[in-house]
């Protein structure tokens, strides 16, 4: 509902005292504000930019609000995503959320769904909002909103978030270009890390997730100029914000329908491959790496490959750093040659996953090693609970 009936739109006494720097404002006005009660925003995700996103559309007025999201709240979240608190750690997210949104404003409509967006319900679930915007982490999400919008023609409000670095747009807007012009093609998997592995800022979601609600709320005001067009890029280390021009594509492919996304981004053959992979490397568990550090043994050498800083925040006693970049790069790879000297050869990391991949990298140089199951994760949890988990 873009473009509302106006004169069927009536704000309470109350509304225009909560609204009373919104109604001052020549661009939002009256008329202005009347449009954002008759709005509908559908958030995908309440994490990093979905917690500031929700709060400052609910704080501006935004009729209705669905949230799509299946997620518990983690303690590992609160440091960026701030619609959620200490309470809140193990209830759903959705819910979390909705209680705060009901606290700044108890005049939104806050529609929940609890289910991971997928080709069989992303369009029953996008069609009734007027805008769409992408709080998401992962490509094969993102490649199904972006084609979900296109195909019902809803404006894609679009940002993400990595370390110190964030990037906003707006997609499928007046014509303008979609995801498919940026990202073409999905990127190999696991060639871009997490947040849970790569970290990121805790402010910078919020700048970000600011920035997707700025854009939402104009474009249901019909006021400015959009970021559509325009790829945003905000550098909060170095303090900087950069713009790409983006265009369409005259030759991108026509979307007709949603696909399987996970198999688009390459998800499951990645799997696949992983688990062979895995399947070629023995396995120790983390009980069995402590008994074989109590007997005094010391034919084994017991290899961490996560990066400093994390090795500074917890550390296997007897364990020695090689990072997984270093082995990458070959240099590592040399260095563990150098440090094994005969020695039977075990690594870890945080989980499991990087050292599978440092061992199956030291495997084609012709050492073999154990992969301690979970990581130190799992000594924390089994063996050493004094042992930070982060």
């Amino acid at each position: 509902m873009l473009n509302p009936n106006l004169g069927e739109i009536q704000l309470k006494q109350e509304e225009y005292e909560r609204y009373s720097r919104h109604l001052i404002l020549p661009e939002v006005g009256l008329d202005g504000q009347k449009r954002l009660k008759a709005a509908s925003v559908l958030c995908i995700g309440t994490g990093g930019l979905g917690s500031p996103l929700l709060l400052y559309l609910a704080a501006a007025g935004i009729g209705r609000i669905g949230i799509v999201d299946f997620d518990i709240v983690d303690s590992s979240n609160l440091q960026r995503q701030v619609i959620h608190g200490t309470s809140w750690v193990g209830k759903p997210k959705i819910e979390s959320a909705k209680n705060r949104i009901k606290e700044i404003n108890p005049f939104c409509q806050v529609d929940l769904y609890e289910t991971r967006l997928s080709s069989a319900n992303a369009l029953d679930i996008i069609e009734p909002y007027d805008v769409i915007v992408d709080g998401t982490d992962n490509f094969p999400t993102r490649y199904l909103v972006n084609d979900a919008c296109v195909l019902l023609n809803k404006p894609n409000v679009y940002g993400s978030i990595f370390r110190f670095e964030g990037q906003a747009t707006v997609f499928n807007y007046q014509e303008g270009p979609n995801y498919r012009d940026l990202y073409p093609e999905p990127p190999p998997p696991g060639m871009v890390p997490s947040c849970a592995e790569g970290g990121v800022l805790g402010i910078l979601p919020g700048v970000v997730g600011c920035i997707q609600a700025t854009e939402t709320i104009k474009i249901i005001l019909g006021q400015g100029k959009t970021l559509s067009g325009r790829l945003l890029l905000y550098n909060a280390l170095d303090m900087t914000f950069r713009e790409l021009k983006l265009r369409p594509n005259p030759v991108r492919p026509v979307i007709k329908e949603l696909i399987d996304y996970e198999q688009f981004c390459g998800i499951p053959q990645a799997k696949a491959q992983e688990a062979k992979e895995q399947m070629e490397i023995s396995e120790m568990t983390v009980v069995e790496l402590k008994k074989l550090i109590d007997s005094g043994k010391s034919d084994f050498l017991l290899l961490d490959v996560r990066n400093p800083n994390e090795y500074e925040i917890a550390k296997i006693p007897g364990s020695v750093l090689v990072p997984l970049p270093d082995i990458e790069r070959g240099d590592g790879v040399l260095k563990v040659k150098e440090l094994l000297n005969g020695h039977r050869l075990i690594a870890h990391c945080k989980m499991g996953g990087r050292s599978a991949k440092a061992l199956g990298i030291l495997k084609e140089a012709g050492i073999e090693g154990i992969n301690v199951k979970g990581g130190i994760t799992a000594w924390s949890k089994e063996v050493d609970p004094a042992v930070p988990q982060y």
